[in-house]
Formats: structure tokens, sequence, C-alpha cells
């Protein structure tokens, strides 16, 4: 099964609009930043092309979203892209994996007990990445920020490491695990 993600993307986006040029910017910078990573890994065997589509899908969902600045004016909150993304995916009959990487990107994955506790608008299960693949992807999207303001600003790992701590703490050393693995 021979998947073109542009193809799926534009399902969903019209070309050239704000929208549009975000996510498909956004989504070639991460599946970029996956492929450095995943570069580095090649002991692990890493899925070079699985990273490749599965990158450029990541943030499908986003249109379902409240989030003005990128163009973004879905009913459901922002935290819920990913979940979101899943369904789509799922429901244009990818394998499975593929929905797994949108729905366990966001943060550095969110554990159903931080759900929770956080009352989050999120279905209650765990969406944290398991394979290695989820994990490069998701390490991977922190680098690159979907708003204009931060456009072509390069992140380092200490300020992803600082913004995942506001979020929660277990999304920080959930990332400082896999930035020591990956080498970032």
């Amino acid at each position: 099964m021979k998947i073109d993600p542009i193809l799926i993307i534009e399902k969903f986006y019209q070309p050239g609009t704000k929208v549009y040029n975000i996510l498909v910017n956004h989504s070639r910078l991460v599946t970029e930043k996956s492929l450095e990573i995943a570069g580095r890994l090649p002991h692990l065997n890493p899925d070079l092309e699985f990273i490749q589509i599965a990158a450029m899908l990541h943030d499908i969902g986003i249109f379902l979203t409240r989030s003005e600045s990128i163009g973004c004016y879905g009913k459901a909150s922002y935290v819920c892209h990913g979940y979101l993304g899943r369904e789509l995916l799922d429901e244009l009959g990818l394998p499975p994996e593929y929905g797994l990487v949108s729905e366990r990107h966001t943060g550095a994955g969110i554990t159903k007990e931080n759900i929770l506790l956080n009352k989050l608008p999120l279905p209650h299960r765990d969406m944290v990445p398991v394979s290695l693949e989820e994990k490069i992807i998701c390490a991977a999207d922190k680098y690159h920020s979907k708003n204009p303001k931060f456009s072509g600003r390069n992140i380092t790992t200490a300020e992803v490491i600082k913004e995942l701590k506001k979020i929660n703490i277990d999304h920080a050393e959930r990332f400082t695990l896999w930035a020591e693995e990956f080498k970032l």
C-alpha cells in the first residue's frame, strides 16, 4: 500500500490556505528532524519509510480544534488534535500505527492518570509513545512550533524540557530520557 501523506492532508486541508501552509511546513520540519534522529540510531533499526510518512501526518487533526493563530476554527480543544487525528487516519483505513503516532505525540505523551487529574477533554486511556518511531517523531515535534510568532526559530533541548516542565514534570522526564537516548 503506497501512502502519499500530501494527498491525505489535501483530503482535509485546502492547499494555499494559512492552516495548510503551516501544517505542511511544520510536518516537513518534523519529518526532517525525525529522520535526522533516526540516522543516529542505525543500531536500533528504525523504520525510515514509516517515520517519513507518519511524521508528515502526525498533526492531521488540528483543523478540528480551536487555534486561531494557526488558522484552526474547529470545536475541540487543541489538546484533542492527536486523538482526533488518529480517528481520521483510522477512518481512511491506514494501518493503525499511523494513527497511534498522531494520538501519542502530544506533549511527551499523556497518561490516563494525567488526563483524569487535569480533567482533560480526552478519552481516558494512556496516550504515550511506545514504539521507537513514535518516540522519535514525538521528540522531533518539540523542536518546531506551528505558532507563526516562533516560525524559523531553533528551539534547544533545554528549552523543550523547560516548556514540558510547565505542562507536567512527567513529560519533561520522559523527553529527557529520549534526549539522552537519541543524543539530542
